[in-house]
């Protein structure tokens, strides 16, 4: 199941305002379509305002004008000072449908006038409240940022907004209307993951707030240089091991410090910062991850949240398993994160059983069919012979009879290892299942001891690794996708192959998912190979692997 999120209609809209807000003042950083100019014509030059169709005007007089009337910020009933810092032609910045990031290939990016405005606070002070107003008439799109923080994601700009604003910690800084509050505005968030062989727990959250329970060394900071970093993280993952305790079927269990991460979090995606880099103290966030091995899948699962005061009152959380995530929200009188096996049909991990080798008698038989037939045609011969030249038939016949039967026995159960299209197919597509399989398992021990019964000896580590590298989502801090599917799209069976052992070039397709930081991230890879499967001991195992491609879908 996939994150369900909507196109964000605002960050299509022909003009784009982004407000940064600071001690200073307000910095916009407008982009202006061509098709709303005239919502903005108090801030164009004479020449063009006059092409508009408007008679002259003083371009002083018109921006006056423009700071109080059109694009205007007021505090306390009256409007900010504002000028143009700067003002020319540019390309509108193409942004991403849903969370607004500019995207890697702008091609195509219509033209804009991109003006760069700014509004001074009066000396000294330090507003609480702002109220914007905006030009009537057009859609335009906004975003503002307090000391970084995203106060919102991108929403249309309407007159009458009130900003209120928290000049201790700006993550709380918000609009008076609810449609304006971003959707990841809660300073920490827990996840409860339930699948065959782990529990996992991850709890997001702002080192600024957990440094009121521990002093992580961020009093009276404005930032997080690198060199805290890899402190901070230690000192908040022994703080957490501490706390939100987690019981599965009733019994409290201590989890395994998995992973501490500083992340980057959009609507689309949450991933690791690597490498490091300065973090500005009010918006940096970090993920942690417990683990918790069990067997099989679980009854009930219970996190317990315990870290509330005055700013922590309200948690979201959520319970996945196979169903998808149960999301819902923990506070002071309702602290318990609950996951009950309502699940009808669960899935379980099942290892295929891979046809067998011919056993050696019937590979004898096959062998031995040549010889068996030619001894039955001299048999014949002698009988022949013997009954033309009137001797005895009956020893001729006996042989006869006997080699006969004996090379329809070879004929009818005679058989050997050097597989046809269809039986290959079936042989490859087994074991490819059951190497994937393997990394359901959470102990590397276990994983060699699947991986084993699939593949051979010098092989094995060199399998391990390689798919265990094609699992991971290194943007993920290391997390790993669980394999959903092995599709096998196809085989060629190289004509050279010798007994008992047959080389393919096979193309197949690995479907894999991992819910994560609260989004379900997928990690689908496309393979070409050249495999060589080969009877060891009782069984087909993979005994050579050339990867020729390697695809990520």
């Amino acid at each position: 199941m996939a994150d369900a999120l909507m196109r964000n209609q605002s960050v299509d809209a022909s003009s784009l305002a982004q407000y940064y807000v600071d001690e200073q003042g307000v910095r916009v950083e407008l982009e202006i379509g061509l098709n709303s100019i005239d919502a903005f014509r108090n801030l164009m030059p004479d020449a063009i305002y006059e092409k508009l169709g408007h008679k002259p005007s003083p371009i002083t007089g018109r921006m006056q004008k423009f700071f109080t009337n059109d694009l205007a910020i007021f505090l306390n009933g009256e409007p900010l000072q504002g000028y143009v810092e700067e003002i020319g032609p540019s390309r509108k910045l193409l942004r991403d449908p849903i969370n607004g990031t500019p995207l890697a290939v702008q091609d195509q990016a219509a033209q804009v006038i991109r003006a760069r405005l700014s509004y001074k606070f009066p000396r000294g002070v330090l507003p609480e409240q702002l109220t914007f107003v905006a030009p009537r008439g057009i859609d335009i799109g906004f975003v503002l940022y307090h000391r970084g923080v995203a106060v919102n994601d991108y929403r249309f700009l309407s007159s009458g907004f009130t900003l209120s604003l928290d000049w201790n910690d700006a993550w709380y800084t918000s609009f008076d209307t609810f449609q304006l509050k971003r959707r990841y505005s809660e300073p920490m968030s827990g996840f409860i993951y339930v699948d065959n062989f782990e529990v996992r727990k991850e709890i997001i959250l702002r080192p600024k707030d957990l440094q009121r329970w521990v002093n992580l060394g961020l009093e009276g900071r404005a930032d997080i240089p690198i060199a805290m970093q890899s402190g901070i993280k230690k000192k908040v993952g022994e703080f957490l091991a501490q706390h939100h305790l987690v019981t599965i079927d009733g019994v409290a269990m201590e989890g395994i410090l998995d992973s501490v991460n500083f992340l980057e979090r959009t609507l689309t995606s949450s991933q690791v910062i690597d490498p490091p880099k300065l973090l500005q103290l009010d918006s940096a966030i970090m993920g942690v991850i417990f683990v918790y091995p069990h067997t099989g899948l679980p009854q009930k699962v219970v996190m317990d949240w315990d870290l509330w005061d005055e700013r922590i009152q309200r948690i979201p959380v959520s319970a996945v398993d196979q169903a998808g995530p149960l999301p819902s929200y923990l506070e002071p009188d309702w602290p318990q994160l609950e996951w009950t096996n309502y699940l009808k049909n669960p899935e379980v991990p099942t290892l295929h059983v891979i046809e067998r080798p011919e056993a050696e008698w019937r590979l004898w038989l096959e062998n031995a069919l040549p010889v068996l037939v030619l001894l039955a045609l001299l048999s014949t011969v002698w009988l022949w012979r013997n009954r033309s030249g009137q001797g005895s038939a009956v020893v001729p016949a006996c042989f006869a009879i006997v080699l006969f039967a004996a090379s329809f026995a070879a004929a009818y159960n005679g058989a050997n290892n050097q597989p046809q299209q269809t039986r290959a197919e079936a042989i490859v597509g087994d074991l490819l299942h059951n190497i994937y399989r393997a990394f359901d398992y959470r102990e590397e021990g276990d994983i060699y001891d699947v991986l084993a019964r699939s593949v051979s000896g010098e092989l094995l580590t060199d399998i391990f690794l390689e798919t265990k590298r094609s699992l991971v989502l290194a943007n993920q801090g290391g997390a790993q996708a669980k394999v959903k599917t092995v599709e096998l799209k196809s085989i060629i069976v190289d004509p050279g192959s010798e007994q008992g052992r047959f080389i393919v070039e096979a193309d197949w397709t690995v479907y894999g998912s991992v819910g994560h930081w609260g989004h379900i991230h997928q990690r689908n890879n496309r393979y070409l190979a050249r495999l060589t499967v080969a009877v060891d001991g009782e069984q087909w195992k993979l005994e050579d692997m050339l990867v020729l491609q390697e695809e990520r879908l």
